[in-house]
C-alpha cells in the first residue's frame, strides 16, 4: 500500500522526491489527518518527524495535550508557537482596515492564518534541520494553495509533501489506519462528519450534512454561537472605539487587540451574532457550502465600515470598496506575498489615518447593528444635514443651477436616443 501511494508522480518542482527527503517538519493540529500523518510519514519516508503546532486562539484547545499526542506518536519534537499577538496585529488588523469579506460573507479567518502558519513552518524547519514541510490539506481546498505558495515564496529550496492529497484514503480508511497504529481518535468510535477550522477571528464547518444544499444546517454543527432563538431577549449596546482604523476599546475600556477580539467574540456569540451560511467560489474551481461562526468579525468589521464611511468622502468610499474586494480576493487566493497586496495595505493605512472615533453596536437575536457613531473627523454637520435654511458651506439656493448642469449629459442622451418616439 505504501509503494502504491509513493508512486503518485510529482507535477511541480517543489514536491519532494521520496528518495531525497531527509527530515520532515509537519504542521500538526492534533486532529485525525495530521495524527495519522505523523505515523504515515515515518513509515513511508523512513524519516524523523518534527511537529509544529501554532496557537492562533483556537477556542478550548489544550496545546499541552496536542504536543503530548504528537510525541506519543513518534515525533522527535513538537514545538508549540503562541502566535496570537502576531496574528491579530499583522493579519487580522489589516483585514479590518480593508473591511475584508470574500464573496460578501467570509471574513477570511482561515485564509489569514495560513500564510502566518506557513511562515512559522519555514522558520521552524530551518531551525530543526528539516528539508521538507508536510501539511494536511486536501486537493480540493484553498489551504494547499495558501500554504504552499507562502513556503515557495519564503524558501524556494524547501520541499513539500501533502499526504492527504495523495494517499487516497477515505475517512473510514483513515480511522482504520488510526486504530491499527494505536492513534487516538477524538470522540472514540464516533467521529464528527464535519471538517472544522477555527481561530480568534472565526470558525468554519464544512462537509457531511452541510453538503446537502436542500437542508438547513443541523443544530450539531454550531459550537461557538448561540442559536439566535435562544439568545437573550434584551439587546446589548457595545461601544467600539477606534484609533487610525484599529479597534482599541470596548465601552471605554482600552484593551489589547487579542483581548478585544476575544471579548467581542464572547459577547457576539452570546447574542447569536455572526452565523453565515455561505456558498463560496473556491479558487480550485469548486463551489462549496460553508457554515461560519464569526461573532467578533461580524461586530468589528461592521463597526469599522460604519466609521470609515462617516469620515471618508463619497469618492473615497466608492473607490475603496473596489480595493477592499481586491484585497480580500488576494488573501483568499493565497497570494499574501503578492506585491499588489502590500500596495493596497499602504492605501488602507492612508485612508484609516482618519478613522478615529466610536461606533455603538446593538447586539440582538443574531444581529449586530450600528446605532450611534461619533468621530472628530466626521464629514457630517447636523445643521447642514437638516432641512432648515443654512448658509456657509451649503446654500440651498444654489441647487437649481447644480441640477441643470448635473443632469445635462443624461438629458441630452435621452433626447437623442429617443428621437421620433413619443416618450410621454
Amino acid at each position: 500500500m505504501t509503494e502504491e501511494r509513493h508512486s503518485i508522480p510529482s507535477t511541480a518542482s517543489y514536491e519532494a522526491d521520496p528518495a531525497e527527503v531527509g527530515r520532515v517538519l509537519l504542521l500538526y493540529s492534533g486532529g485525525l489527518d495530521t495524527s495519522v500523518m505523523v505515523k504515515w510519514i515515518q513509515e513511508a519516508y523512513e524519516t524523523e518527524v518534527v511537529a509544529l503546532t501554532v496557537n492562533l486562539g483556537q477556542p478550548g484547545e489544550d496545546f499541552d495535550v496536542v504536543r503530548g499526542k504528537a510525541l506519543d506518536l513518534g515525533a522527535v519534537d513538537c514545538q508549540v508557537v503562541d502566535a496570537r499577538e502576531e496574528f491579530a496585529r499583522d493579519y487580522v488588523l489589516p483585514a479590518i482596515k480593508a473591511n475584508a469579506l470574500y464573496g460578501g460573507g467570509y471574513p477570511l479567518f482561515t485564509a489569514l492564518g495560513r500564510p502566518l502558519i506557513a511562515k512559522l513552518a519555514v522558520k521552524a524547519a530551518r531551525a530543526t534541520g528539516c528539508d521538507t514541510i508536510a501539511h494536511g490539506c486536501t486537493g480540493k481546498g484553498n489551504d494547499q494553495v495558501r500554504i504552499e505558495s507562502t513556503i515557495m515564496a519564503l524558501d524556494p529550496a524547501m520541499k513539500i509533501i501533502a499526504p492527504v492529497r495523495g494517499w487516497q484514503m477515505g475517512r473510514e480508511e483513515e480511522i482504520a489506519y488510526a486504530r491499527e497504529h494505536g492513534i487516538p481518535v477524538k470522540g472514540g468510535t464516533e467521529v464528527t462528519p464535519y471538517s472544522i477550522d477555527d481561530n480568534i477571528w472565526g470558525r468554519s464547518s464544512e462537509g457531511g450534512p452541510i453538503e446537502d444544499l436542500a437542508e438547513p444546517p443541523h443544530d450539531d454543527v454550531f459550537e461557538l454561537v448561540t442559536d439566535p432563538r435562544n439568545a437573550p431577549d434584551e439587546p446589548q449596546d457595545l461601544k467600539v472605539g477606534f484609533e487610525r482604523g484599529a479597534p482599541v476599546a470596548l465601552d471605554g475600556e482600552r484593551l489589547g487587540l487579542v483581548e478585544l477580539i476575544e471579548r467581542c467574540g464572547e459577547l457576539g456569540a452570546r447574542h447569536g451574532v455572526g452565523v453565515v451560511d455561505h456558498i463560496e467560489d473556491r479558487i480550485v474551481g469548486l463551489k462549496v457550502r460553508d457554515l461560519y461562526e464569526v461573532p467578533a468579525a461580524a461586530i468589528l468589521l461592521s463597526a469599522h465600515a460604519e466609521l470609515e464611511k462617516l469620515v471618508g468622502t463619497i469618492h473615497q468610499n466608492r473607490f475603496k470598496r473596489a480595493l477592499d474586494e481586491q484585497w480580500a480576493f488576494l488573501v483568499y487566493a493565497g497570494l499574501w506575498y503578492e506585491p499588489l497586496r502590500e500596495d493596497l495595505d499602504a492605501y488602507m493605512d492612508s485612508v484609516n489615518a482618519h478613522v478615529t472615533g466610536e461606533v455603538t453596536m446593538r447586539l440582538y437575536k443574531g444581529r449586530a447593528s450600528a446605532v450611534a457613531r461619533s468621530s472628530p473627523n466626521a464629514l457630517y454637520d447636523e445643521a447642514l444635514a437638516g432641512f432648515s435654511e443654512s448658509g456657509g458651506l451649503f446654500s440651498q439656493g444654489a441647487s437649481p443651477g447644480f441640477i441643470e448642469l448635473w443632469s445635462l449629459q443624461t438629458r441630452m442622451a435621452y433626447r437623442i436616443r429617443n428621437r421620433g418616439r413619443d416618450t410621454t
